[in-house]
Parts: C-alpha cells; structure tokens; sequence
C-alpha cells in the first residue's frame, strides 16, 4: 500500500508505540494516586507536557491535553464566548475552517452570535487585510486556521494576532494549528496567539488526544469538563496516559527530524507539482505552500472515480476534509473554483515516510489509468 493520505491521520512512529505500550504495561497507575506507583505515572505525565510543550514552542504549564484537535477546537471557542460574552456579539472566522471550528460558530450563530465569514481568493490564501476591515470594537473572538487542510494555504497567523490585539482590545485570538504543528515553523511563546489547538495523530501519534496551549495572558480561562480538578482544573477526569505519553514520544521524535523532514516533504511535493503539471487534463487548486498537501483535479472524472481508481492501484488519498464526507468542498466552494473542477478534485497529503517512487507511483496511476486517452 502506498499511503498518501497523511492529513487525515498518520502512521504512529515507533516511538509513539513503545511509549504507549509500556504505558499499558508498566506504567499504568493513576497519576493522581498518591503511592510511589501513581506518582511515578505522574511524573511521566510532567515530563510528557514539556516534550509537547517543547515542540510547540510553549511554556509546559500552559499546555492541556484533550481527546484532539476537534475538542481543543470546541473548547477553545465556546469557552471565549463564555468568559467575554458580556462584552460583545461579534466572531470572525474563515470560510475555509475545519468542520470542528465551522460548526462552532453556526451553533453560536444560532445563539444570537453575529459572524464575519473571511473569504480566500482563488489559491485559498486568507489575508490580514480582510481580518482588519472585519475587525471591530465589539468583536471578542478570532479563529484563523494556520495551514488549510485540502489546499496547503498558509495563514499569516502571527500579523493577525497582532491586529486582533491592536484593533480589538478586548478580542481573543485562535487558530487551529492541527494542520502547521510540526509541518510548519511555529513557537507558541512568540506568534501571538491567545489559544493554539494541536493534535497527535496528525504527527505519528496515537488517535484520541490533542491538546490546548492557553497563553499565560490568559486568566481564569473557562474550564471544559469540572470534577476532579485534573489539567489544571481545566479538563478534570482521570488522564489518558497511554494515548498522551504516545503523543509526547512522536513530538519528541519528530522534532529530531523536523527540519529535514518538511524539506524532504517539500522537494517531493514540488516534484509531483511539476511532473502533475506536464499532464494534459491535470489542474493543480490552491498554494500548497506547506509542505505536505497538494489538491488535484482532474475535471470530468468525478472524485470518487479518481479514489477508486488510485486504490485499485494500491494508492491511498482524500476527497478532501476526512471529517466531512459527503458533502461538496466548502474551502473550493469559497474559492470560487469551477463546479467541474471542485466535483473532480482529490488531496494527496506526504509525511515523513513518504519516497519518491511512491510519487512516482500516483504520477504513473493518474497518466496511465485515470486520465482520458487521447
């Protein structure tokens, strides 16, 4: 199999394994309990928060394990709401948001929230411009998402921070950054954001944990589940060690090889990019300018076709959002690209793992097996 869906999840390194299996196996005591057994896990859960956090660029205190990027995501936004709602009514977001963020602001829409949808132009790239001129005195909460999951666009995360700041004192700042954790170069202590949602399995971590930076900036920061008074009394309930020291390996593994690892991933994305555009019928959407997602459309063969195809062939890629199947693309809609285009488009998304001759497989499977013969 060659696996070229590596946005939509990820093989977990053999680090992240290990941990996780000596997790289930040998530390697996409750890190709350207060015998030698439960605080060694306890132990290794401080020393899990500084590998996540030093991969973020974070302080470890201000780092909070979740389920994933969609709760981080969920807690992150309506939390915002709730602790400066009584100051205003007005949210913006992007039209090319994960679900996880998108469904939020509907539900608060639906509350009495007012929302300011910022629209890409045709490479999918949201600009700080359009934050600016949305930007207002009663705005409390921004959500741009870092890198987007179906074309590669990258946000300018860092100036809108500092405008939300500047132009809406009394504004928080979020993006999701599931897509830009380790794939694209980012120190939590230094980009501005208020809140950073991350998640493991996009990273060669284990499915089912994520996590929240919280900026020191911010206090008394709503909590999301009460009871014991776990993560900080902001995520009470017994901690998933397993899943969480799992995380923590990848990050740690991970960072090793970053910079050559997204170097890699880039020279084989602009490989594909140029042997993809030699192709007659092959239309290439958005900036791919992170490293590791490109969108393809091949218009006049529907997308399920093209998926089918590449799998008959052994070769694993997206419709798109994996968290939104069924649906037309809500990011290419906003692009404004072409029915036909959208309706027969596909992501292919590279990791770490990923060679050249499994590149030159997809190029080879769209040429010979998918493309129209003249």
């Amino acid at each position: 199999m060659i696996y070229l869906d590596n946005s939509a999840t990820t093989k977990p390194c053999e680090e992240a394994v290990a941990a996780m299996t000596q997790a289930l196996t040998e530390n697996w005591g409750n890190p709350s309990a207060l015998y030698n057994f439960g605080i060694n896990t306890a132990y290794k859960m401080r020393s899990a928060r500084s590998k996540v956090a030093l991969a973020m660029g974070a302080e470890p205190d201000r780092i909070f394990f979740t389920s994933g990027g969609t709760e981080a995501d969920n807690w992150a936004i309506f939390s915002t709401v709730k602790r400066l709602g009584k100051r205003g009514k007005h949210l913006i977001t992007t039209a090319i948001e994960h679900p996880a963020v998108l469904n939020c602001f509907k539900e608060l829409e639906s509350q009495g929230y007012e929302v300011t949808y910022l629209m890409p132009d045709t490479l999918g790239r949201v600009s700080a411009e359009s934050l600016k001129e949305a930007l207002r005195t009663d705005t409390i909460l921004a959500s741009v998402m870092m890198v987007n999951n179906e074309t590669g666009a990258i946000m300018p995360i860092e100036k809108m921070a500092k405008l939300t700041h500047r132009l809406s004192p009394n504004a928080i700042f979020h993006t999701d950054a599931v897509q830009g954790f380790l794939k694209v170069p980012f120190q939590a202590k230094t980009l501005g954001a208020d809140l950073i949602s991350v998640s493991s399995h996009k990273i060669h971590g284990p499915k089912g944990v994520g996590a929240l930076y919280i900026s020191p900036k911010l206090k008394s920061f709503p909590a999301l589940l009460i009871g014991g008074g776990q993560e900080g009394n902001y995520r009470s309930g017994t901690e998933a060690t397993p899943a969480i020291f799992g995380f923590a390996a990848a990050c740690e593994a991970v960072s090793t090889t970053f910079r050559q690892d997204i170097a890699a991933e880039e020279a084989l994305l602009n490989d594909l990019i140029e042997k993809l555009s030699g192709l007659h019928g092959v239309v290439i959407n958005g900036a791919h300018q992170a490293p590791h997602i490109l969108s393809i459309a091949i218009p006049g063969v529907p997308t399920q076709n093209s998926i089918n195809i590449l799998q008959d062939a052994g070769i694993c890629v997206s419709a798109g959002s994996a968290c939104a199947k069924g649906h037309r693309s809500h990011v290419m809609t906003a692009m404004g690209l072409k029915p036909e285009v959208i309706d027969g488009s596909f992501r292919v998304s590279l990791c770490r793992n990923t060679t050249k001759e499994e590149i030159d497989s997809l190029v080879h499977a769209i040429q010979n097996d998918i493309l129209p013969r003249k």
